[in-house]
């Protein structure tokens, strides 16, 4: 009888012993998570000129300062919002690609980029032009990576 009851005793010690070393794992891969995100600066300033720019397009549109703007082409202030974000986002690609201390996955960003300026540029050129200019896009990532690949 207590050899039976000694086996579930180290039964349940060795399930507590594993729930116990799942928790330690899942907190370092939070906190690898956590210092991840508070290490990169870059897309928090990114996110806020963002922000900034999207703002300032609304307000400029509100206040009747676009519609003066020939250089625009007749886009819709969201057009020049949505377009705007795509800059900033490629900005932070190019920044990614070229400065090593923020180098990082770029595909993810460099796709939400591209939309971006897809639905920016509708109004003015057109998905039959957007689209073989993302190609294109991609096309350059892909040759930067290769031109600036470390080791």
């Amino acid at each position: 009888m207590s050899d039976q009851s000694d086996q579930e005793n180290f039964e349940r010690g060795r399930e507590m012993d594993e729930k116990t070393e799942e928790k330690q794992h899942e907190k370092m891969d939070e906190k690898t998570w956590e210092e991840k995100h508070r290490s990169d600066p870059l897309s928090r300033i990114i996110w806020a000129g963002i922000l900034i720019w999207a703002g300032a397009v609304l307000l400029a549109n509100n206040l009747g300062i676009l519609g003066g703007v020939p250089l625009l082409g007749g886009m819709s202030a969201w057009s020049l919002a949505f377009a705007g974000a795509g800059v900033i986002i490629l900005v932070e690609v190019l920044i990614r690609l070229v400065v090593p201390e923020y180098s990082g996955p770029i595909i993810g960003s460099l796709i939400v980029a591209l939309i971006l300026l897809g639905i920016g540029l509708d109004d003015v050129v057109g998905w039959s032009i957007i689209w073989p200019a993302i190609v294109i896009g991609f096309g350059v990532v892909i040759l930067f990576r290769a031109l600036f690949r470390k080791g």
